[in-house]
């Protein structure tokens, strides 16, 4: 499976796509299919300042409710509302109208230290993902 080269990826399954001064944020097509059938989505507020590696949503699936976690620090400048009402968009576009939030990074730093699309592959190969 191929992952968009141009987003960064996090060890616990998140993307972010630099996009002007925000980072968009979503989650892999790795972890929509171990969710499978996504049914509620809780959104940050736009304001709440969080800290890379904090859980800043959450995803409930038939299966079990997982942690979001923001993959840079910052302040949430946006969510997405569309996945709340239609939480099965995740599942069909993760990458596209399935992303979650936007955060103003507070540090540009940070994005040094998530994963290519390479490096991301790797992991999941290696069997280290959670």
């Amino acid at each position: 499976m191929a992952y968009p080269s141009e987003l960064l990826y996090t060890k616990t399954h998140e993307w972010a796509r630099r996009d002007g001064e925000e980072a968009v944020v979503g989650i892999t097509t790795h972890a929509q299919e171990e969710l499978r059938d996504i049914v509620f989505v809780e959104l940050p507020k736009a304001g709440r300042a969080v800290k890379q590696g904090e859980a800043a949503a959450v995803i409930e699936s038939v299966k079990a409710a997982f942690d979001i976690y923001a993959p840079v620090s910052g302040t949430i400048a946006r969510v997405n509302e569309a996945v709340s009402k239609s939480p099965q968009v995740i599942n069909q576009d993760c990458y596209g109208v399935g992303w979650l939030f936007a955060i103003r990074p507070s540090s540009q730093q940070e994005f040094t230290t998530l994963l290519s699309s390479g490096a991301y592959e790797k992991q999941l190969q290696a069997g280290t993902h959670q």
